[in-house]
């Protein structure tokens, strides 16, 4: 029996004496998109995002060279934090990943159960190209408020036209980058839900309460997963995408190949325009080498949407952000999952674009974070 449970986020309001944004900044937002904004980020993208440079005009070279420059706002170092260690897992052609491993040290009410706990899996954003241990840190700490440990694996990024391995970014386990061709991010991340089954003593876990997520890229990586975990008898608690990209939008030439309104609409919003997409494909699918990276992995990786059997699936909780071009592609999963029988929660924040969840200054951040704590806290049997 399948169940859809639609639950639209309203829009902030601003707070009495609160600034407002600078007409001069809000111009580079074109007419139709304003109106739709939540004002909270509006201030936001006034004070901070309208005074950087694009975002798009900054080579991958330069972001590699310093890393720490291009950190979203919630990134922080948490390896000296209470109950949180580091690890590495070897991938399927034996290149350690590295992993951070976050133990729960107590709820609202600073219980915390003896274990075995339940564990969760997160695979950061990033477009396939950005993000390391750091940066969804500040995310990974919230969820461990559920009673679960977390693990936040830092699989391997894109560009891979390197004849091997290249490490950009300083040597240290938390901002490592470690370049290779697209695809490897995903038997990385198989390779990380595999060591933390067979590695359920030593980590206190019950292997089988588990559940997997991530944040647009770390979300597709997640959903790839689920048909994975299927297809090999693993049992999964709970998928949860955040505003995932569902198709292989990354290999498109023209944003008008899309069928989804929201990416026409939005190719010029301003979070993760079309230029940006463009930019994480040319990283990570460039036209030269599309041909021979279908070959290398099954069409359904690259586009989820595109999967052979749906049938069997775990639950599902997909949100999406009302301002952002992949909002349609991500609800249309949803919708393809409740036709197969899929169990699905499907949540559309309202007035917010796509990478919302990093920002502390809104409202709706807040929401998301107390609504993961939530979802996890129900997968898992801990309310």
């Amino acid at each position: 029996m399948s169940n859809l449970d639609s639950t639209i986020a309203g829009h902030a309001v601003p707070k009495p004496g609160a600034s407002q944004p600078t007409n001069d900044a809000l111009d580079l937002i074109e007419d139709h998109i304003l109106p739709k904004l939540d004002p909270e980020f509006l201030q936001y993208f006034t004070d901070v995002i309208a005074k950087q440079p694009p975002a798009h005009t900054i080579p991958i070279q330069e972001v590699r060279k310093t890393p720490e420059k291009y950190q979203p706002p919630c990134a922080i170092d948490s390896s000296k934090e209470q109950g949180v260690s580091d690890h590495v897992v070897s991938s399927q052609d034996g290149t350690s990943i590295p992993m951070r491993v976050y133990h729960p040290v107590g709820d609202e009410r600073g219980i915390v159960r003896p274990g075995p706990h339940p564990v969760h899996l997160n695979f950061h954003g990033g477009g396939f190209v950005l993000g390391n241990l750091q940066t969804e840190a500040g995310l990974c700490l919230v969820m461990r408020k559920a009673g679960v440990v977390v693990v936040d694996v830092n699989y391997r990024h894109c560009p891979g036209d390197q004849p091997q391995h290249l490490v950009r970014a300083p040597m240290s386990t938390n901002n490592i980058t470690v370049e290779t061709t697209w695809g490897k991010c995903i038997q990385d991340a198989w390779a990380a839900l595999n060591w933390v089954r067979d590695e359920h003593l030593s980590l206190n876990i019950n292997p089988f309460s588990v559940s997997i997520g991530g944040v647009s890229a770390g979300g597709h990586i997640s959903l790839v997963l689920q048909h994975m975990a299927r297809d090999a008898g693993i049992p999964l608690k709970l998928c949860m995408p955040t505003v995932p990209p569902t198709t292989d939008c990354l290999s498109f030439e023209y944003y008008t190949q899309s069928p989804y309104a929201s990416f026409h609409e939005f190719h010029r919003g301003p979070v993760l325009p079309w230029k940006r997409i463009k930019y994480f494909g040319n990283q990570c699918m460039p036209r030269d080498k599309l041909p021979e990276i279908r070959k290398m992995w099954p069409d359904w990786w690259l586009s989820p949407m595109r999967a052979p059997n749906w049938n069997g699936l775990c639950d599902t909780y997909i949100r999406t952000a009302e301002v952002d071009p992949l909002r349609d592609e991500g609800e249309a999963y949803a919708m393809r999952l409740v036709a197969s029988g899929t169990m699905v929660t499907l949540k559309r924040y309202l007035g917010c674009p796509h990478t919302f969840m990093y920002l502390d200054v809104l409202s709706q951040k807040r929401q998301w974070d107390e609504d993961s704590i939530y979802a996890l806290k129900v997968a898992h049997g801990l309310l």
